[in-house]
């Protein structure tokens, strides 16, 4: 918990700092170029079917209990087995999913992009409301559920390099919850701009938590 605490606050600064500067740009300008050519409408277009929507409407549930249920589950783990690194993963894979809500939510504040409506309608792919809160923070760009789900594969990624298979398994979850979300009740660029923000969220925080005391031993 100690460490969940006080790496926090570096690790939110860490986020926007050198070279993470990249992944953010990275992220801005793709969005720009989905939208600006027309493949956010086309994508919805092609993607907004009644037979899709059943098989991809669960991923938004799964993909806002999972970030509550999983480290929950390693810390309990972690405390019945008295294994300090289980307990240190539940940590870090919160502490991501954490940062990563908060990075979204600042973004999502500031864009205020329209979300996509149920049905066909006109083309409302381009609509932003940049400004501050004119929009509010639960929808919008980037998306929140993409990003916590990458952030946690990144993490598990990083803090078991041993062990790949968790890292992938992670990350096939990550890539369902973008793309079920990308389907149902977002654009494709807010899932393209998550993962990437989000992979760079768990990356930053998962290489904090690698260098403790627990995992250098």
């Amino acid at each position: 918990m100690r460490r969940f605490f006080s790496s926090l606050p570096c690790n939110i600064i860490a986020c926007f700092e050198g070279r993470m500067i990249v992944w953010h740009a990275t992220a801005i300008a793709l969005t720009a170029v989905l939208v600006i050519s027309g493949f956010d409408w086309l994508y919805f277009r092609s993607t907004r079917s009644p037979m899709l929507w059943p098989w991809m409407f669960s991923a938004a549930p799964i993909g806002g209990l999972v970030p509550i249920a999983l480290p929950l589950i390693l810390l309990t783990i972690g405390s019945l087995s008295r294994n300090a690194k289980t307990s240190l993963a539940g940590w870090a894979v919160g502490q991501a999913e954490l940062v990563g809500a908060l990075v979204t939510a600042g973004y999502k504040a500031i864009t205020g992009r329209v979300h996509p409506a149920r049905g066909l309608g006109p083309d409302i792919s381009h609509m932003f409301r940049f400004g501050f809160w004119r929009g509010g923070v639960f929808w919008g760009w980037p998306s929140s559920h993409t990003t916590i789900a990458f952030a946690m594969a990144a993490t598990i990624f990083t803090l078991f390099p041993k062990r790949r298979w968790l890292g992938c398994v992670a990350f096939t979850y990550a890539l369902y919850i973008g793309v079920g979300v990308s389907t149902t009740i977002h654009w494709f660029s807010d899932f393209a701009a998550g993962a990437i923000i989000g992979t760079m969220v768990g990356t930053v925080v998962g290489r904090t938590f690698l260098c403790s005391k627990t995992y250098s031993t």
